[in-house]
């Protein structure tokens, strides 16, 4: 099945969702206009779903920061054991792992984020500016919306 342009295009560049204030009775009956906003989030999409967005590129910019997945779970207020199946997923869907941990011993173990999951946290958000402009680029066609 062909996917229409415009939804691959959605799947590509992320689900663009459009905000805009409801008026108030109040407002409505002073004809005060609503401003838009178009905003939108970005991820990328692997065979289990989610493969990368700014969540888990998050916890590997932690991971990165502080060598261990329970102190970067911490720090981002997620419980230790979604920040290891975010970790486990990414893993699972690429050739190389993203992230390594070692064993314990006298010092404890550690984790790692490998060159390959750095070259994925740089890629990504050269996406994700490319993205912002792409929204930015769209505010005066959702501005032309409310135009009389």
């Amino acid at each position: 099945m062909v996917k229409h342009p415009s939804r691959l295009l959605a799947n590509t560049l992320g689900h663009i969702v459009y905000y805009a204030r409801e008026m108030t009775k109040k407002a409505a009956h002073k004809k005060k206009l609503c401003i838009p906003s178009l905003k939108g989030h970005i991820w990328i999409e692997g065979s289990e779903g989610t493969f990368l967005g700014y969540g888990r590129v998050a916890l590997l910019e932690r991971i990165r920061e502080y060598g261990s997945i329970t102190e970067a779970a911490k720090s981002l207020e997620m419980p230790y054991r979604k920040a290891w199946l975010l970790i486990d997923s990414m893993n699972r869907q690429v050739p190389k792992p993203y992230v390594v941990t070692s064993a314990g011993g006298r010092k404890g173990g550690g984790t790692t984020v490998t060159p390959e999951g750095e070259r994925a946290i740089a890629q990504f958000w050269k996406i994700h500016e490319s993205f912002q402009k792409f929204i930015k680029s769209q505010a005066a066609a959702v501005g032309e919306l409310f135009e009389s």
